[in-house]
């Protein structure tokens, strides 16, 4: 097998990047707005989160609770949006890798689902605490 040439010279990762400024967070924001949407239409479970979403937020401005507790409730059902989108990534990465059954797949898979399990346990307690 042929070995790269060293030419003593160890590229850094902003040089691979490309961008910097205002071109590289209009870049990111474009890759972030890609993923939302990739989430969006390839992942049933995000969609759900949204719904979830668009019930509870405007429920959460309803309700007679302090500022505080308007962002807390808030903030949990957007942590399940966010923690579903992680675990839906480390599932295409795994798949990505290899779509053969095996034990570090599932364990990965696995603890991805146990991430937002207790998101969603999260967002329930939360909720509860401050309705009740």
């Amino acid at each position: 097998m042929k070995q790269p040439l060293d030419t003593g010279i160890t590229p850094s990762a902003e040089s691979l990047k490309g961008q910097t400024g205002m071109a590289r967070i209009l870049k990111a924001t474009g890759y972030s707005m890609a993923g939302l949407k990739a989430a969006f239409t390839g992942e049933a479970a995000f969609r759900q989160l949204i719904m979830l979403n668009l019930i509870l937020i405007p429920v959460a401005f309803y309700l007679d609770v302090s500022k505080a507790e308007r962002a807390i409730l808030i903030a949990v059902v957007f942590l399940g949006l966010i923690v579903e989108i992680l675990n839906s990534a480390i599932e295409a990465t795994v798949d990505r890798v290899s779509l053969d059954i095996h034990p570090l797949a599932k364990r990965a898979k696995d603890m991805g689902s146990g991430a937002q399990f207790l998101s969603l346990s999260l967002i329930a307690l939360i909720w509860a605490v401050v309705l009740f």
